[in-house]
């Protein structure tokens, strides 16, 4: 498998990362293990999760992603160095309304949870899983850099951070010399753009930022999973209904075609037509199974053309009026 840099001096990641939020949801342990060891053996070496993976299903406290993670990673005897281990905080743990949020007081306590149920001495990519208002970003980026010095975390990252958001913390690392935000993780797809591309990507350019995007299936929806006249039942049905729009159900339509021609499925047509895209560094896949990652790990030898990207681009084209 290719490896990218992540904007980073010198984390060289896979092309597809392995999203985790899925363990202790819709994937049981037995089965997250499984799914970790095909993607490890197929060259996935970056794993993104979150210390509250997945605390919205039930009997879930929370950590169990990262747990599981780490399990794995002490049982599969892989040296640390070979994992690119990313995760995040900022949500809450269930200990109330002080237990969450980017204090100082709320990230020194987390990232020592977070590293306990990981079994690793650092984390690779510790990101704002999304923006505090109640805290000062100065604290925050503080906060952030002691761990950068103490060695218990190489590089920072956003995510779910607007442009202005992300330009204001990095406007304050610059005047004060602090770790700054290198990497970004922006919710963005075929069918959810305007979000990334309005302003975050331009930014992410020009100050070299790595960009990793979740949900780069739509929930599902650009697996071909979810058709005009068939919803199957799933856990993720919910967030996927706003995509159902007859321009969307077209565009499944067009990559039909364009898998046909390819000997491909939906799946690796749309991660393809996120890493022709030079500005992204490695999309976030998930996988409840061993099988379903498979068809994602497909994309990773599969090309748009430039026609066949700018078909798509074409289709999915949104308005500066445009509301995601």
């Amino acid at each position: 498998m290719e490896y990218r840099m992540l904007g980073l001096t010198d984390l060289k990641v896979s092309v597809l990362c392995l999203g985790t939020m899925q363990f202790g949801w819709t994937a049981d342990e037995a089965l997250s293990l499984r799914v970790l060891d095909v993607a490890y053996e197929a060259g996935i070496n970056f794993i993104d999760t979150a210390d509250i993976y997945s605390r919205w299903a039930d009997g879930n406290p929370g950590g169990v992603s990262e747990r599981i993670v780490g399990k794995w990673l002490k049982e599969s005897g892989i040296p640390r160095e070979k994992i690119i281990l990313a995760t995040k905080v900022r949500g809450n743990m269930g200990g109330g309304s002080e237990d969450e949020g980017l204090s100082r007081t709320h990230i020194m306590k987390s990232v020592e949870n977070s590293l306990r149920r990981l079994q690793t001495d650092f984390i690779d990519l510790y990101q704002a899983h999304w923006p505090d208002d109640k805290t000062p970003i100065e604290e925050t980026l503080r906060a952030f850099d002691e761990l950068v010095k103490q060695g218990k975390v190489r590089y920072v990252g956003a995510s779910n951070y607007a442009a202005w958001q992300l330009m204001q913390a990095l406007w304050t690392s610059d005047r004060e010399r602090l770790a700054r935000f290198d990497s970004l993780q922006p919710h963005y797809n075929l069918v959810h753009r305007a979000e990334f591309e309005r302003e975050l990507a331009a930014v992410c350019k020009a100050y070299k930022i790595g960009v990793i995007p979740y949900s780069p299936l739509a929930g599902g929806f650009l697996t071909g999973k979810y058709r005009r006249n068939l919803v199957p039942h799933s856990a993720r049905v919910g967030g996927v209904r706003r995509y159902f729009k007859e321009k969307n159900w077209d565009l499944l339509n067009q990559m039909d075609g364009l898998a046909k021609e390819k000997d491909a499925n939906l799946t690796q047509v749309a991660l393809a037509w996120l890493l022709a895209d030079p500005l992204i560094t490695s999309p976030i896949i998930g996988a409840n199974s061993p099988e379903q990652l498979k068809d994602s790990l497909g994309a990773v030898d599969f090309r748009l053309t430039l026609a066949e990207k700018e078909l798509l681009d074409k289709k999915t084209v949104w308005e500066d009026i445009e509301e995601e």
